[in-house]
């Protein structure tokens, strides 16, 4: 039901303090563009009572990590991410860059969950209903069961949700164009975004429904809108992947119904995103063996060991000044590399231009490549090739020492397991190097 109208006021978002008028400098604390307008309940809108009185404790042993029972999507890599299957009145917010295949993910969990026979309501606020139509037709995607709603209003979108007692999942697309009247800012403002989350939230975990909220993201790949819309929902997902490849990552960087750092591997194909049962396979099935500047480096995404290829091309530069390019690794990272071997190596650098490439447009962002990425450079410099059944993972420091990263077991297993045999780790060599001699000859 759509709240009476309600008191508002602005709330410093640095202290809490509240006033009945913006102002650019808030008066406690003296924070810039702090204050923002949100609506107050009944009880803040007048003088607080206090209730004297002893609430109920209950022993934590009373409750069981099982309690409720999951519902699985359909699609065995998102239930692996989100932690088994979605918990009722679970709230997840799934955000990335436009493009990335978030629209495609939804419906096909929505076509999927619909064939329970419950009903999935597809609330849009950006794309009409002929356009999602086109989409699922484009997909072969079956549509009976989703019900399409064009709205923008949260409070009509929560009305029209609780006149079904059949709803088995809430797609709202996104949340930084939902409004309500109550408040004057416009849509995707902080107090809009804020208040239209809480109120959909609110609606989940009473009527037990899951909710999937669809979140913009900045320029920088961060979340738009407030930070608190994050502590607001229960699960927070990200897609990504480089929009050239086919490849899909769906990460989850916070879970209060599983772990945390779990990743799904999507490949994008013409009827939709597919689940990648063995991503090493796939990433390094377009390898060229024997080739010089390659090597394989097993990193950790979230806590599945996936197997990449790294790639150099070291040529002499045309100009004065040497290029560092790098696609899916740290630039950064690259120049600091790249200082190292010449300085702890003796490889003389100054004069080639260094390009460096990952494999499926992963990116990579632990420094367990470095190594890797170290004999790459060596191997494309010498044009010698590394051994077809080699892989390399560790951290390299300044004084060109390779230092232990997380996991390493899991690591070797895993590449053992993809017949690679011949480890280039902290475990088997100490310096960069001692790698490259060793393994260069």
């Amino acid at each position: 039901m759509p709240l009476n109208k309600s008191k508002t006021a602005y709330v410093c978002q640095a202290c809490g303090g509240k006033f009945s008028k913006w102002q650019g400098q808030c008066p406690n604390c003296g924070g810039w563009n702090t204050l923002v307008e949100t609506l107050l309940t009944p009880s803040e809108a007048k003088k607080p009572t206090y209730r004297p009185g002893v609430a109920k404790i209950s022993k934590l042993s009373e409750y069981t990590e099982n309690s409720y029972k999951r519902i699985s999507s359909g699609i065995p890599e998102f239930d692996q991410v989100i932690g088994g299957g979605f918990v009722p009145g679970q709230v997840v917010l799934l955000s990335g860059e436009p493009g990335v295949g978030k629209s495609t993910l939804l419906l096909q969990l929505a076509s999927l969950l619909g064939a329970s026979g419950k009903t999935i309501l597809y609330s849009s606020g950006e794309e009409s209903a002929s356009q999602i139509a086109s989409r699922a037709a484009r997909l072969g995607i079956k549509t009976e069961t989703i019900s399409i709603l064009e709205e923008s209003d949260v409070d009509l979108i929560v009305t029209t949700a609780e006149s079904d007692s059949n709803i088995g999942l809430l797609i709202t697309d996104s949340i930084q164009v939902i409004t309500t009247s109550e408040l004057e800012g416009t849509a995707g403002s902080v107090g809009q975004v804020r208040e239209c989350a809480s109120r959909l939230s609110r609606y989940a975990k009473e009527k037990h429904v899951p909710l999937i909220l669809v979140g913009h993201v900045t320029k920088d790949g961060s979340i738009a809108g407030p930070k608190v819309l994050e502590h607001l929902v229960d699960t927070v997902l990200y897609l990504e992947g480089d929009k050239s490849h086919t490849f899909r990552l769906l990460s989850a960087t916070k879970n209060r119904y599983g772990p945390v750092g779990e990743v799904g591997v999507f490949e994008m194909v013409e009827k939709g995103m597919l689940g990648v049962k063995n991503p090493s396979d796939r990433f390094l099935e377009e390898r060229l063996k024997g080739a010089p500047g390659s090597i394989v480096t097993v990193i950790l995404e979230g806590a599945r060991p996936v197997l990449l290829e790294i790639q150099a091309l070291v040529v002499k530069t045309d100009f004065g000044y040497p290029r560092r390019t790098a696609n899916g690794f740290p630039l950064s990272r690259l120049l600091v590399l790249t200082a190292v071997l010449q300085s702890r190596v003796g490889i003389n650098l100054s004069d080639k231009d260094i390009y460096i490439n990952v494999s499926a447009g992963v990116k990579i962002l632990e420094p367990s490549a470095d190594l890797a990425v170290c004999l790459a450079i060596a191997s494309a410099l010498k044009n010698l090739p590394l051994s077809d059944k080699a892989y390399a993972f560790g951290e390299v420091g300044l004084n060109g020492e390779i230092r232990r990263v997380s996991q390493m077991e899991r690591r070797s297993k895993e590449a053992l397991g993809m017949g690679f045999a011949d480890e280039i780790s902290p475990e088997t060599v100490r310096t960069v190097r001692e790698a490259i001699v060793r393994h260069l000859k």
